[in-house]
């Protein structure tokens, strides 16, 4: 023993207090910055299993880094959760503040908030998010590769200190059990508890230093963590806006998505960004809120298409404002002498019947020259294949049987149903839209099967008055003998026949075979303008 150092074991004890409150009460650390409860960690850990994404990518970065799933759990839960909710820097495991800097600047970012709105309580978008950010978070943990290390041997320092700390109080109970009845302490074992409390001395002294240099070092690093922060943030919310515009477009609901299998959501995904049509999404999408908004302003049971407002008494055909009288008592008899006299406002329509009960067909040229593009790189296929998809939505609205009829040479013909009781399928619907079969042209080929259907539909359910619309870029010949088969089916069947020249004018001029076959037919040369087809679901 030291000379004049303590002999009794209270002495000891009194240097030694300080030690034994830390072994007894060491704080715990989180290794997660996300706030999070079992339910919100079982599912990142389901959707983990889920996602080969999200495993490839933790294999990779753990290869150069450490504690990377912490990291990763932390993106995907302040994505998913609702009112994600961060822990203070103190309550944080050294180790993970660089993380914890990484989770923070993510969601002060600018753009966390429109990616938030379409991740908060879907797993599918935030693991998405995720992967979008996995390039950007490749370079934010290289750039702050220096200050993990310094978090790390911060976190190695005060590892070091608690186990100073346990054996300053380990050296304390053997003196404890070694001290005679009066207190004093063999030398040999006050040797020892000098030793433990010189350790624990220059192991906090350590940690004090390596603690401020993780800090400083942090310091140095946030604002490069920030600005990779805030890239990072906005690469994901695009992403993400992006498919769920991509899965908009093509009629998939959220309510969908949310009970889609995560495996299956993600094939759709993928099958949707790189199909046949992945390109013209958006006209596919711009096409169906085109048709959407005529649906609203169509006039049921008006006939014909709008041109304008009339006087008459046709009550089917007043015009809302007229039918506003109605719900004034000083108003109605003037409503009435009015109604007597013809003299209402009506709608005015012109060159339609009323619309069809039947099944609505289109009929989609997919013959090699469809694949031509036109204005803005728009093929005239993704044009007519937007407009068919359009008119499918319109058939589910009215509860209307569908059929897509794609054809081109006379053998060559696919038919896809989708009948009004049964779901239409997201994977039907695309198998409709990207398939292609090339070759010539032929009309009679699928206006006879699109005749066919509507007879099967007509002797199984009695109905009648379907519509067939005609998607086509050229203009071919029909017999004498299959035009007058023709011309009876439609008499009988009460059918309508909608043509559209598409990218081809001279197919829908006066003395065309389409013009004879249609009772309205009509002209696009712009590609990019959905609107030439409006009138279309205003009566159909």
């Amino acid at each position: 023993m030291s000379a004049g150092g303590p002999h009794r074991l209270d002495e000891l004890a009194g240097r030694g207090g300080k030690w034994l409150g830390l072994s007894a009460a060491v704080p715990r650390r989180h290794t997660g910055a996300v706030v999070a409860d079992r339910f919100d960690r079982l599912t990142w850990r389901d959707t983990y299993e889920q996602s080969a994404g999200l495993r490839d990518l933790a294999e990779e970065l753990s290869e150069h880094h450490s504690h990377i799933t912490d990291l990763l759990t932390d993106v995907f839960l302040a994505a998913y959760k609702v009112r994600p909710r961060l822990r203070e820097p103190a309550d944080m495991d050294p180790a993970r503040l660089v993380h914890h800097q990484v989770v923070t600047a993510l969601v002060e970012s600018p753009d966390f908030a429109a990616l938030h709105r379409e991740t908060a309580g879907d797993p599918y978008a935030a693991a998405m998010a995720v992967l979008a950010q996995a390039g950007a978070l490749r370079g934010l943990l290289e750039r702050s590769r220096h200050a993990q290390e310094q978090a790390e041997r911060a976190r190695k320092a005060e590892q070091d200190t608690e186990n100073a700390a346990t054996a300053v109080s380990e050296a304390q109970r053997q003196a404890a059990d070694q001290a005679d009845e009066d207190g004093t302490v063999p030398p040999p074992v006050v040797d020892a508890v000098q030793r433990a409390l010189a350790n624990a001395e220059a192991a906090e002294s350590a940690a004090r230093q390596a603690a401020q240099d993780a800090s400083e070092s942090l310091a140095t690093a946030t604002p490069a963590i920030r600005a990779a922060a805030r890239t990072a943030a906005a690469k994901a919310a695009r992403a993400v806006r992006e498919e769920a515009a991509l899965m908009r477009a093509w009629g998939v609901g959220s309510g969908e998505l949310e009970r889609m299998p995560f495996g299956r959501r993600a094939l759709l995904a993928e099958r949707l960004r790189t199909g046949r049509l992945a390109r013209w999404a958006e006209l596919i999408g711009r096409f169906r809120q085109m048709a959407g908004g005529e649906r609203a302003r169509k006039v049921e049971n008006a006939t014909g298409e709008l041109v304008g407002v009339t006087l008459g008494d046709d009550l089917s055909r007043v015009i809302p404002s007229e039918l506003a009288a109605l719900g004034l008592p000083e108003l109605r008899p003037v409503f009435a002498v009015r109604y007597a006299a013809g003299e209402l406002m009506l709608y005015d329509s012109q060159g339609e019947q009323a619309t069809g009960q039947g099944a609505i067909i289109a009929c989609v040229d997919t013959s090699h020259s469809m694949y031509e593009a036109g204005p803005g790189g728009i093929t005239r296929e993704a044009w007519a294949k937007a407009c068919a998809l359009a008119l499918l939505d319109q058939a589910r609205h009215a509860g209307r049987d569908f059929v897509g009829i794609l054809f081109s040479a006379a053998d060559k013909l696919q038919v896809f149903r989708f009948p009004a009781d049964e779901p239409a399928g997201i994977g039907r619907t695309l198998d409709f839209a990207e398939t292609f079969l090339g070759g010539g042209t032929s009309y009679q080929t699928p206006l006879t099967a699109a005749a066919d259907l509507l007879e099967e539909e007509f002797n199984d359910a009695s109905r009648r008055r379907g519509d067939i619309v005609m998607i086509t870029d050229d203009d071919c010949g029909v017999t004498e003998e299959w035009m007058r088969g023709w011309n009876e089916a439609k008499h009988r069947l009460g059918f309508r026949v909608f043509g559209v020249a598409v990218g081809a004018p001279r197919v829908a001029e006066a003395d065309s075979v389409l013009d004879t076959l249609c009772d309205n037919l009509r002209a696009v040369e712009d590609l990019t303008d959905v609107h030439a087809a409006a009138d279309l679901f205003r009566v159909i």
